[in-house]
């Protein structure tokens, strides 16, 4: 331990402590608080944490007062639960204290009894019960109690085990409990003079030890003088971690597995690990001299009272680090420090004396522990108590050095990348530079790269080139070394390679992408040259090896990427179907957002190219797959394919193509892509004739059409002249054509041509007469022979006469029945009954109607105009106008009101001479006219049908009971209070 940096302090904390008491014969502490017995039966509780003390006279409880001497003094780690044994000339007793309690409580159980220890239930107590407590008496037995303080006594004292093989008196017990599925198990340690023993179980605590009358007791022993033998747990986080038991051959210690699943050979699970025995003979000179009075154990070390003095000593270690003095007084300097207690939960240290007490503090002991394992060389160990950066380094830097004297340069290696400040990186590279172990400088460089934080960006750069050139130089020696043909060194060359590129992979992000390809490049190492530009998406590169190499499929795999540009498709594809045009083609259609139109330079490439009669087109292929399957409209596209096909000799395809209408199923679609003029050129020029016939028809070129074909088949001739549908004389000019070619092909005697012809005209659908081929037969043909056929066309002529005649009779007919139906209208009429309502207003419809006067309409005597349906409801034409305005929609009611407005400004001109020249009656009758036009007009409007009979009333039910018009008026209404009984005005 380093000068002026002492761990383990001492300072007095009260010098007077037994209050005058007589002397202090024992101490416990637990949670800032220290209980004291006295040699005249006091018992003393000094509570530092709220700074209060009391005392209590437990010799008065047993009639004595002043002959009795506390014998031990137990507290729990809580500091609300004390044991006591007073000892005097009347024998033994024990008492039981609480806290909160003024009198102590004696176990009549225990009398005579000795208790030299005391177990407490860590992991289960309270404040309010002690819940399980082992008692260790001088006769070698163990005895359980357990005490509530709210029933101020004990619950129940329990005998549970004696030793009978080796009768000694238990001098410390410690207790531990673990829960597990079956219930808690209990794991409790016990040291005799001469032994440790342990017992586990599950259970209850009665049943735990009763299970020992049957099988073995597990036990060390170490003989040996000493003292006092004493028991101790080190608490971290209210767990046990380690033990140490100060036996007369040592001090026995080790850590503490209470989830251990290995057991004893005699059964028990064995919890206890990593087992020592710190010889004193390394702590104490000389054969005779005093061995340590009292232990203590802390976290790294042991507290020993040997004489007036404690010395520290590292558990790890075993070496004495400090010594502590103690300033007492002059009475108690000769009887010297009388022992040792600590407090697990405060985690402090106490020693006394006759009079005073002494606090032992802890100043962070583990700061040093990482030189401590280092220099016993666990440097696992040293690692994790290391505090900063720099103690790190040397732990590894040791570690290093060790593996560089032996030899083993890869693991040194390893742990120089892991220094970062005690030894510069060229310190450590030109160490395996000097000796010339590129490997292990190479493994430097890679956990270099895993231990620099990623800010560092230019350094992992450098280095990563570095490394890329190391590996480079690895892989080249190992192809230049004679035996690389052997089966061993094959292997190394693959692995070398493949942790290369996994390397590259890794790297890809922090190399600088020139230099890293300039390398590949100078090395030869073209594969590594072509991953490496994969990993960076230089796709280019990879496609243009791939096709140098005559693999267009894994050329066609890398265009297939996502991230992979689709210009590069248009780049790669002359040289791509060229070299496999069948999975070229199945690429592209498998390839979406591909524009046809700029792969027409490689299709046109391909396709100039010879192939085999029986050889599948692939550009055809894909052509057809662009226009049938993605309706492709690009004329390009559809030019291609159409050349295409017009070089082929069957012109069956080229035709099924020119018939298709693309744009079927679409609004407005177009019935080709193509350019008609191009296809015609193309077809003329290739002698596809009834190709051309086709484009002339869909170019509305009729006549040129029927002309070709009659040089190619006069039954296509026929079939193009039947498609002009719409214009009569095209037709039959088309079939005169026609006609005229198959007479003056015709060939025979003069009377079979003339059948011929007129078995022709039975083709034409009565389009063509006899009259109409006539001037196609030469002039000296005799009239006989046309006999027959002209007798034929004068008798449909008198049948179409004939027929003209009865439709014009019909139509006669027809009208005399119009002019009867008109005048039987106006006769037709409707009965009114007197007292008949208005269905609007309900007012009699035949009374008289001042009110109801309606512009434009003349009153019939004293009532009001009126409308009556069929259905029987009447309404009074201001009634019905006003209803359907109200009810009908927006554009319905403007109508109205215009017409209304027309009728009201003709009723109110007056009927004079003002046409100029007219006379009265001419003039009244040209106003009367447009009035009655108008009136008729509204009443189309407002009467066309019933409005509670017909879609008006309909439509109604949709409509909102208050109108948007009316709801000003509703919120206008007031609710009297004198009609509402009780309740306030309400005002709506």
């Amino acid at each position: 331990m380093e000068a002026g940096r002492q761990v383990f302090t001492v300072d007095l904390l009260e010098r007077y402590a037994a209050k005058g008491h007589g002397v202090i014969t024992c101490m416990a502490a637990g949670n800032d608080v220290i209980v004291l017995g006295t040699s005249k039966g006091w018992v003393i509780r000094h509570d530092f944490g709220v700074g209060h003390s009391s005392d209590i006279d437990l010799s008065a409880g047993v009639g004595r007062p002043g002959e009795q001497s506390i014998h031990s003094v137990f507290v729990d780690p809580g500091g609300c639960h004390c044991i006591a044994t007073v000892v005097g000339n009347g024998g033994a007793d024990t008492f039981y204290m609480h806290a909160k309690w003024t009198k102590p409580r004696i176990l009549n159980k225990m009398k005579g009894l000795v208790v030299n220890t005391v177990a407490w239930n860590r992991q289960q107590i309270t404040e309010a019960s002690t819940r399980e407590v082992i008692l260790g008496t001088d006769n070698g037995q163990l005895h359980e109690i357990a005490v509530d303080e709210k029933d101020k006594r004990e619950k129940y004292i329990k005998f549970l085990f004696e030793l009978a093989e080796l009768p000694e008196a238990f001098k410390d017990l410690q207790m531990e409990t673990a829960s597990t599925s079956n219930g808690t198990r209990y794991y409790v340690m016990a040291v005799t003079p001469t032994r440790l023993y342990s017992f586990t179980g599950i259970g209850l605590l009665e049943a735990v030890f009763a299970s020992y009358t049957d099988r073995a007791v597990h036990f060390m022993e170490l003989p040996g003088d000493i003292p006092n033998s004493e028991l101790h747990f080190f608490i971290k986080q209210r767990r046990a971690i380690h033990f140490a038991w100060l036996s007369g051959a040592g001090i026995y210690h080790g850590g503490l597995n209470f989830g251990a699943q290995h057991s004893s050979p005699n059964g028990d699970q064995n919890f206890v690990e990593n087992k020592a025995l710190l010889d004193y003979s390394k702590l104490i000179e000389g054969s005779g001299a005093t061995k340590p009075s009292s232990l203590a154990v802390s976290e790294y070390h042991f507290l020993l009272l040997i004489g007036n003095k404690v010395k520290v000593v590292n558990r790890i270690s075993e070496q004495i680090v400090e010594e502590l003095h103690f300033d007492q007084t002059s009475e108690a300097a000769s009887k010297g420090i009388l022992g040792l207690c600590s407090d697990a939960s405060a985690g402090l240290f106490y020693t006394y004396d006759q009079n005073s007490i002494f606090q032992v503090s802890v100043n962070d002991e583990g700061r040093d522990m990482w030189k401590v394992y280092l220099d016993l060389k666990v440097y696992a160990q040293a690692l994790a108590n290391c505090r900063d950066p720099f103690q790190r380094d040397q732990v590894y830097l040791e570690q290093a050095e060790v593996a560089f004297s032996a030899k083993d340069f890869v693991r040194a290696a390893s742990f120089y990348a892991k220094i970062n400040y005690i030894l510069s990186f060229e310190e450590i590279t030109l160490k395996f530079i000097s000796i010339g172990e590129q490997d292990s400088l190479r493994t430097f460089l890679l956990r270099k790269l895993d231990n620099l934080d990623k800010d560092d960006k230019c350094q992992i750069t450098m280095i990563s080139t570095w490394t890329t050139e190391l590996y480079l130089d690895k892989i080249n020696r190992l192809l230049l070394e004679d035996d690389t043909t052997t089966e061993s060194r094959s292997q190394e060359y693959q692995s070398i390679v493949k942790e290369f590129r996994a390397f590259l992979s890794d790297s890809k992000d922090v190399l600088d992408e020139a230099t890293t390809m300039k390398l590949l490049e100078s090395y030869g190492r073209v594969d590594e040259l072509v991953y490496f530009a994969n990993l960076k998406e230089q796709y280019e590169i990879v496609i243009h090896h791939y096709i140098q190499q005559g693999e267009a499929k894994k050329a066609l795999e890398v265009l297939q990427k996502p991230s992979v540009p689709v210009d590069l498709q248009y780049k790669f594809a002359p040289e791509l179907i060229m070299l496999d045009a069948y999975e070229t083609v199945e690429s592209w259609m498998i390839t979406k957002n591909l524009n046809p139109r700029k792969l027409i330079p490689a299709m046109m490439r391909y396709s100039s190219e010879p192939h085999a009669k029986n050889e599948t087109h692939e550009v055809i292929k894909y052509l057809e797959y662009c226009v049938h399957r993605l309706q492709n409209e690009d004329a390009g596209a559809h030019n291609l394919l159409l050349s295409l096909y017009a070089k082929q000799e069957d012109e069956s395809s080229l035709l099924r193509f020119l018939q298709c209408k693309f744009g079927k199923g679409r609004p407005n679609g177009a019935d080709f892509f193509y350019d008609p003029k191009y296809a015609l050129r193309l077809c003329l020029k290739e002698k596809r004739m009834r190709a051309c016939v086709h484009i002339y028809s869909m170019m509305s070129m009729h006549e040129e059409a029927v002309a070709l074909a009659l040089q190619v088949d006069p039954e296509l001739a026929m079939a193009e002249a039947d498609k002009v549908e719409d214009d009569e004389d095209l037709r039959k000019k088309l079939w005169l054509m026609v006609a005229k070619h198959v007479v003056e092909q015709e060939k025979g005697t003069k009377r079979e041509n003339i059948r011929k012809a007129i078995a022709f005209l039975k083709e034409t659908d009565g389009l063509l007469k006899i009259e109409d081929i006539l001037p196609f037969f030469p002039d000296f043909a005799l009239i006989d022979d046309f006999k027959e056929a002209i007798c034929s066309s004068l008798e449909d002529y008198n049948q179409q006469i004939e027929k003209l005649k009865e439709e014009m009779n019909d139509a006669t007919h027809g009208a005399d029945n119009i002019r009867n139906d008109i005048s039987a209208l106006a006769q037709r009429y409707t009965v009114i009954e007197r007292d008949e309502e208005c269905g609007v207003c309900r007012r009699k419809i035949l009374t008289a109607g001042g009110d109801h006067q309606v512009r434009g309409y003349s009153s019939v005597g004293p009532m009001a105009p009126f409308y009556v349906f069929p259905c029987g409801h009447a309404f009074h034409a201001q009634c019905l106008i006003a209803h359907v305005t109200r009810c009908t929609d927006r554009t319905q009611a403007e109508l109205i009101l215009e017409l209304q407005k027309q009728l009201t400004l003709l009723g109110n001109e007056p009927k004079e001479n003002i046409n100029g020249g007219l006379t009265r009656n001419e003039t009244i009758t040209s106003m009367i006219t447009p009035l009655d036009k108008i009136r008729s007009q509204l009443d189309d409007a407002v009467a066309s049908e019933c409005p509670y009979c017909g879609d008006l009333m309909i439509r109604e039910i949709s409509l909102p009971f208050i109108l948007p018009e009316e709801a000003l008026e509703v919120a206008s209404w007031e609710i009297k209070p004198q009609n509402i009984v009780g309740q306030k005005s309400l005002y709506l």
